[in-house]
């Protein structure tokens, strides 16, 4: 059997793998900071109920994977709390976890999609700017945290051309 990576919505039985994954790789390459607390241990409240998504990737009946899509105020964005179990890199779940992100932004109608990330996350910079997003000048204004030193905006027509 070839199994497949498949990306599923939000539920609550999965709520845990949110939290996990997102801690995995937080603690591997930083630490945990309050926000990432709060927001990792009551998913419901900080991302669904103000109007963002959460998905995960499943691959083989094992959660691998999330990413969620937070809403910043009304048509803006933000691509958020995306992480990959090491142990399935590779197999592209981090690409569609953020296709479907994108999928569901352009979904939404939303008018700005954007992400705070680390410059020293390069595999992940360069899955971002395939997909469309451009590195901007500065970091975020007002970012909420203290990892972020790298600030993309979702520009996929950026090439002029139409």
């Amino acid at each position: 059997m070839n199994a497949t990576v498949e990306i599923i919505p939000f539920e609550s039985g999965l709520r845990e793998h949110f939290y996990r994954l997102n801690a995995q790789w937080l603690e591997k390459h930083f630490r945990i900071e309050d926000i990432d607390r709060v927001m990792l241990g009551d998913p419901e409240r900080y991302v669904l109920e103000p109007g963002g998504a959460i998905f995960f990737a499943r691959y083989d009946g094992e959660i691998i994977g999330t990413c969620a899509l937070l809403l910043e105020s009304p048509g803006v964005y933000e691509l958020s709390k995306m992480g990959v179990d090491e142990t399935y890199r590779g197999l592209g779940a981090g690409r569609l976890l953020l296709d479907a992100c994108i999928a569901e932004f352009h979904r939404r109608q939303g008018a700005t999609l954007f992400l705070e990330s680390n410059s020293a996350l390069t595999t992940a910079l360069r899955m971002y700017e395939k997909a469309g997003f451009v590195k901007q000048p500065a970091i975020r204004s007002g970012s909420h945290y203290e990892r972020a030193d790298v600030y993309y905006i979702y520009q996929p027509d950026c090439s002029g051309i139409g």
